[in-house]
C-alpha cells in the first residue's frame, strides 16, 4: 500500500483505535462493577440519601469521564500525526517535483539560443571592477558613447591610426537601441529587437552590460524569477537622475519597485549560497550603475522612463533590494 494510503496504526475497520476501544471496555467494566457494589450497598441512614446519591453518580460518572478525555487525547494526537505525515509527503513531492524540472530543464529557448549566437563572438572577461556604491562627480564622468539618431556624426572619411580596431569606428550608439537592447527580443521574430541587440554587441561598454544583464537573467530564471512577471513600482525619472548623479540612501528607495516576496526571497537565498550568482549579480550592479551615470546626461525623461521598463532594468530593482543598494 502506498504512503499516502496507509492506514494509521492501532485503527481497526470500525475507524475507532485501540485506545478508543479500551476507554469503551473500562467504562464498560466499571459501570458494572459500580452496579454490583450499589446492588449489595447497604441503605443509606436517614436523611443521608441524598448525599449518598450524590456520591454514587460522582463514582459512576468520573471514572467514565476521565477515560474519555485519554481517549479524546489520543484520538487528538493520532490526527496530528496522519496530518503531519500528509504534510511532509506533500512537501517531499514538491521538492522532488522541482529538483526534477530543475535537471530537465537544460534546453535553452529559442530566444537564448539566439542571443547567445549573436554574443559568442564578442563575449570578453572584464578585468577591472569599479566600487559601484562610488559618489562621482557629473563633471568627470566618461560617457558610453550613446546619442539620440539624429545626433549621430557621420565622418565621410575617417583616419585610421595605427592599432585601430573595428569597434573603434563603429558609429555611436543610438539610446533607442541602447534601450531596445537592454530590454532583450520579445520572442525570436522580434527583428527590430536582434537588430538593436546586435549594434549594442558592437559597442564596447555597452555589450560588456548587455552581456552581464543576459548571465543574471539567465540565473534568475533558473529560479522560475521571470522579469515579464513582475510589475514594479515605477519611480519617477528624477529620481534616476539624482541616484546616477552618486546620491544614496532612503531617498533612492522608490527605485527598488519590485514588490514580489518570493522572488526577493529566493534571490536572497541564492546571494548568500551561490558564490557564481552573487559575483554575477555584482558584476552586473556595477556595470548597470556606470551604464546609467553615462545614459542619464543626455536622455531625456521619456528615455529614462524606457530605460527603466525594460528586463535589465527590474533585474537591477531586484538585485538592488537584495543587496541594500536603496537602503
Amino acid at each position: 500500500m502506498a504512503d499516502g494510503q496507509r492506514k494509521p496504526l492501532f485503527v481497526n475497520d470500525t475507524g475507532l483505535s485501540t485506545v478508543e476501544m479500551l476507554a469503551i471496555g473500562m467504562g464498560a467494566l466499571w459501570i458494572v462493577l459500580v452496579g454490583i457494589f450499589i446492588f449489595y450497598m447497604p441503605p443509606a441512614p436517614e436523611g443521608a440519601g441524598a448525599l449518598q446519591a450524590l456520591v454514587l453518580v460522582m463514582t459512576v460518572f468520573l471514572p467514565v469521564a476521565m477515560f474519555w478525555v485519554a481517549a479524546t487525547a489520543a484520538r487528538t494526537t493520532r490526527v496530528l500525526h496522519d496530518e503531519s505525515m500528509r504534510l511532509q509527503a506533500a512537501v517531499d513531492a514538491l521538492r522532488a517535483a522541482y529538483v526534477s524540472d530543475r535537471k530537465n530543464n537544460t534546453a535553452a529557448p529559442t530566444v537564448a539560443a539566439k542571443l547567445n549566437e549573436v554574443a559568442q563572438t564578442a563575449r570578453k572577461t572584464e578585468s577591472t571592477l569599479a566600487t559601484f556604491t562610488t559618489s562621482r562627480d557629473v563633471t568627470a564622468r566618461t560617457k558610453l558613447s550613446i546619442t539620440s539618431v539624429s545626433h549621430v556624426p557621420v565622418d565621410d572619411q575617417p583616419r585610421l591610426a595605427l592599432g585601430t580596431q573595428a569597434e573603434d569606428m563603429a558609429p555611436p550608439l543610438a539610446r533607442t537601441d541602447f534601450i531596445r537592447a537592454l530590454n532583450f527580443p520579445d520572442n525570436d521574430k522580434d527583428m527590430p529587437g536582434f537588430d538593436a541587440l546586435r549594434r549594442a554587441l558592437k559597442d564596447r561598454n555597452a555589450r560588456q552590460l548587455v552581456q552581464a544583464a543576459q548571465d543574471v537573467l539567465t540565473l534568475l530564471s533558473q529560479d522560475g524569477i521571470y522579469m515579464d512577471d513582475l510589475a514594479p513600482d515605477r519611480a519617477r525619472p528624477e529620481i534616476w537622475r539624482r541616484f546616477a548623479m552618486g546620491e544614496r540612501g532612503r531617498s533612492m528607495a522608490a527605485l527598488g519597485g519590485i514588490r514580489d516576496r518570493s522572488s526577493l526571497a529566493l534571490s536572497a537565498g541564492r546571494m548568500r549560497e551561490d558564490t557564481i550568482f552573487r559575483d554575477a549579480a555584482h558584476h552586473f550592479l556595477r556595470l548597470f550603475d556606470k551604464g546609467l551615470v553615462n545614459f542619464e546626461p543626455d536622455a531625456s525623461d521619456e528615455e529614462i522612463a524606457a530605460l527603466a521598463d525594460t528586463r535589465s532594468a527590474r533585474a537591477f530593482m531586484v538585485l538592488g533590494r537584495v543587496t541594500g543598494a536603496f537602503d
